[in-house]
């Protein structure tokens, strides 16, 4: 909680995808430190009842959503569900993805870039569609959407994950136009190598390439969910209310625009 008090007061509820650990565990928890009630989206139900718990523990109220971000009906019901459990949907964290399978671009297989990009890609597109279906007739709502410093430059080995990525805030983007006269605001977050259970899996236990990582991060460091987590929860609080159709850089410098 801020010195100024918490960023939500009236009973707003956030919607949190990927929320079963890493960032999107971390966002929940801040939302819920911040005041907001909270829907916590992934497929993996041991991850969400870990989420639910930090939520609980950190003085909110959570409600576990097991769905497919990739399957547009588990989208429309795990937005339903927010609806149905706490009358109104204020906020939402787009963080569901995967790094993929890094691969040379001419070896990439097609099931492989169609994997990527439909979790990273669709699967985001179907949240904000379902998520402005309800926030604009309230008239009033924010969304961020988790992209990452692959969505501003490139990377070798990865041209399904950048260029989903780039998609991203395409979308954030686009929407943050069309829905800025709805009282919608709609971000993005880039985050940098951030220490999550994906990037420990990327990184296999390999010293080396933990090591390697950290010298690409001007601090020094990886970055902590509970960083992004910050950056997301204010951008969805009243405190960024002129702010709309932003990329916010959390990545240490390592990509200085």
């Amino acid at each position: 909680m801020s010195a100024r008090g918490p960023y939500f007061r009236d009973g707003e509820v956030a919607l949190v995808t990927g929320a079963g650990g890493g960032i999107g565990r971390a966002t929940a928890v801040r939302f819920a430190a911040e005041g907001a009630r909270v829907v916590a989206v992934d497929l993996q139900e041991e991850g969400l009842a870990g989420t639910v718990a930090e939520v609980e523990a950190a003085g909110g109220e959570g409600l576990a959503v097991i769905a497919d971000v990739t399957d547009e009906a588990q989208v429309e019901a795990a937005v339903a569900a927010a609806v149905e459990c706490f009358g109104r949907l204020d906020c939402a964290h787009n963080n569901a993805g995967t790094s993929g399978t890094p691969a040379p671009f001419t070896d990439l297989s097609l099931e492989e870039w169609d994997r990527v990009v439909r979790l990273n890609l669709t699967g985001l597109f179907l949240g904000m569609k379902h998520e402005l279906r309800v926030m604009a007739p309230a008239g009033r709502g924010a969304i961020v959407n988790t992209s990452s410093g692959a969505g501003l430059i490139g990377f070798p080995s990865l041209p399904h994950y950048v260029a989903s990525k780039h998609g991203v805030l395409g979308l954030t983007k686009t929407a943050a136009q069309e829905y800025a006269r709805s009282g919608i605001r709609v971000n993005a977050v880039c985050p940098g190598t951030t220490d999550t259970p994906m990037m420990q899996a990327f990184i296999g236990g390999d010293e080396g390439i933990e090591k390697m990582m950290k010298r690409t991060v001007p601090t020094g460091e990886l970055g902590r969910p509970e960083q992004i987590a910050e950056a997301v929860v204010w951008l969805c609080s009243d405190r960024a209310s002129f702010v709309n159709g932003d990329t916010m850089l959390v990545d240490g410098g390592t990509v200085c625009r």
